[in-house]
């Protein structure tokens, strides 16, 4: 898939563990894990809201887009 999610990246520079974020965008630790390694199909803009404003990051520092058509 070309969008990689570089989730646990941002989490690691801000220190910040699965339980803590699960808890801070009130969001199940399986959700959050699904989303952290890749397997997710989709992410609601609330969800991404939540995440970025815990982490005080933007979209584009969680989500990258991969050309793979090489």
């Amino acid at each position: 898939m070309p969008i990689i999610v570089n989730l646990d990246v941002m989490m690691a520079k801000r220190k910040t563990s699965l339980n803590e974020l699960s808890e801070k965008v009130d969001l199940t630790l399986s959700n959050l894990s699904i989303l952290k390694t890749g397997k997710a199909k989709a992410i609601r803009f609330s969800t991404l809201n939540a995440i970025c404003k815990a982490l005080d990051c933007q979209p584009g520092d969680i989500l990258e887009y991969v050309d793979n058509r090489e």
